[in-house]
């Protein structure tokens, strides 16, 4: 990857919705070979996709909360049960399986309180592997 890929991942990181001769125009290169490069930079994996940034008000869910889980245990069928029915969950926007304590942060969004105290006690608490949950609601976001 040189100076010019390294151009392109940024222009597209700052808008994913460029036409192919903005983008050469930005970066300096004519239309052809632009495109060629993109296409290499998503054939092998460094572009993994294209998404709209949606705002949470927008679709009434407000509220973000991280929650840190730690699970009681490690039999390999129930942590990927775990993970398949957390990730499932529509109002979960994040899951990471971390190295040492807490096993997952999940971030979620939801209307309110009363939605997340909905959500924690009947979708993640009842889960068979849970043994610790620790709330942390955002109070601002700086950066996203």
């Amino acid at each position: 990857m040189d100076h010019v890929d390294r151009e392109i991942l940024f222009q597209l990181a700052r808008d994913g919705r460029l036409s192919n001769v903005e983008l050469a125009r930005r970066v300096g290169l004519t239309p052809p070979p632009c495109l060629r490069r993109v296409k290499r930079l998503e054939d092998a994996g460094v572009i993994t996709g294209y998404r709209a940034q949606i705002s949470p008000e927008a679709l009434g869910r407000s509220l973000e909360v991280v929650l840190s889980v730690d699970i009681a245990v490690n039999d390999l069928h129930t942590v990927e049960e775990f993970e398949s029915r957390v990730a499932a969950l529509e109002e979960v926007l994040e899951f990471r399986r971390m190295f040492g304590r807490p096993d997952y942060y999940i971030r979620v969004a939801v209307a309110d309180q009363v939605a997340y105290e909905k959500f924690l006690s009947g979708q993640i608490m009842p889960l068979p592997a849970v043994s610790r949950v620790d709330s942390h609601l955002t109070m601002k976001r700086i950066k996203d």
